[in-house]
């Protein structure tokens, strides 16, 4: 059962990168972060219903639920500067930012592999940004780029705050949503309310659904079962997602994202070891 947790989760966190860009052709990225939100609030209130309390445990949600407000507001306006491929790959490098967290924040030292990982990963994603040309430093889009790897620092610090966090999955995300859904409210009254088209809303449940929701809790069965097997499929989302963006939003897959992508993981393979 285990394994078709992972493969599950795998392939549908392969085609939220094509969900993100085909949503934003029928709303602004704030739209997408609220109807999102409201998307992944009522999921984990379902689950949580029956075991539903509160503690004074729960306000550590108040940051946590904030930390995604930004994360996501980051990563979709990426998505909406940038080419689903271009902004998929800069965020892919969280794993980069959180060995370079772990030195201010748990006292690590960098060997020399993780080193080499760190300048293969952030070569790959520089590659990827500069569509090939690293030394012009000719960045397709500055702000797009700059978004893209602020998602991936940002998601970076959600998930050392997170993974510290003892409360039960189903408990802890619906109140982390319940804060972030509550965050969104002003932002999109801001921006102005309005209901999104039916493809819109479709594309903001998806999102919801399966990266905000249902992939987060296969995911979770997974690693509990097997954690060396589901740490290693991971790595496929990439490069499936490059599928996905390819077959559903017709863009053609650059070779120096495949090259860029393939320097990212490999540098986040020697920043694990």
């Amino acid at each position: 059962m285990s394994r078709k947790h992972e493969i599950g989760a795998v392939l549908l966190w392969s085609t939220v990168a094509s969900a993100f860009k085909l949503s934003l052709r029928y709303m602004s990225p704030i739209q997408l972060l609220f109807w999102a939100f409201l998307t992944s609030f009522l999921l984990y209130g379902v689950l949580h219903l029956r075991s539903f309390r509160f503690s004074r445990e729960n306000l550590r949600s108040a940051y946590l639920g904030f930390a995604l407000l930004l994360y996501y507001t980051v990563l979709f306006s990426a998505y909406d500067l940038l080419p689903a491929q271009e902004a998929q790959a800069l965020n892919y490098t969280w794993p980069l930012a959180l060995v370079l967290l772990s030195v201010p924040l748990l006292e690590r030292k960098l060997a020399p592999d993780t080193l080499l990982g760190l300048f293969l990963g952030f070569l790959g994603a520089l590659i990827v940004a500069t569509r090939g040309r690293p030394l012009s430093l000719g960045f397709s889009n500055p702000v797009g780029d700059i978004l893209g790897l602020g998602s991936a620092l940002i998601w970076a610090i959600y998930w050392l705050l997170n993974v510290r966090d003892e409360r039960k999955l189903e408990e802890k995300m619906f109140w982390n949503f319940t804060f972030a859904l509550l965050y969104s409210v002003p932002l999109m009254l801001f921006a102005g309310f309005s209901l999104p088209s039916p493809k819109g809303l479709a594309g903001a449940v998806y999102v919801g659904l399966f990266e905000m929701g249902v992939t987060y809790l296969l995911w979770y069965r997974a690693v509990e079962s097997d954690v060396a097997f589901a740490s290693n499929l991971v790595y496929l989302v990439p490069f499936l997602s490059l599928l996905f963006i390819s077959i559903v939003l017709g863009e053609m897959i650059e070779t120096t994202t495949v090259l860029g992508l393939v320097l990212i993981v490999v540098g986040i393979l020697l920043g694990q070891r």
